[in-house]
């Protein structure tokens, strides 16, 4: 049984497909257990364990009978972030923004978060924030 089971609602899933194909077998070594670019669905697991779920926004939307509100909010403080720990901050970081990620936060020394701690904020190509960390 998977305990936690992530899973994000996204309008652009060929874009998201693409970049978390990408991303997360290199920064977790999930690989792809279903789905395609043309969506609706795709999950990525690591020893049988969900790592990472997409699932197209205006399915769940269909479903919940809230397709007639707006797909994005008004501008707002993010509400929640994916954290990938990584070998190289900077490196990692040049991988997600060739793959569709927008940067945010430029690769930064956080000694105030803990001793070594680097760190880049991100956008994967629907908006959602990921933070890149250090060991």
């Amino acid at each position: 049984m998977d305990a936690l089971y992530n899973r994000l609602l996204v309008t652009r899933f060929a874009e998201c497909f693409g970049f978390y194909h990408a991303v997360l077998p290199r920064f977790t070594s999930a690989v792809l257990v279903k789905g395609e670019p043309a969506g609706p669905y795709a999950n990525w697991d690591v020893d049988d364990q969900a790592v990472l779920a997409l699932y197209d926004r205006a399915m769940m939307a269909a479903t919940l009978g809230t397709g007639e509100l707006p797909a994005r909010p008004p501008a707002a403080q993010d509400r929640a972030m994916l954290v990938f720990r990584v070998d190289d901050v900077d490196d990692a970081l040049a991988f997600c923004l060739r793959h569709g990620g927008t940067a945010v936060i430029e690769p930064t020394d956080r000694p105030e978060w803990g001793p070594n701690l680097r760190s880049a904020h991100l956008r994967d190509p629907d908006g959602h924030l990921i933070e890149l960390q250090s060991y």
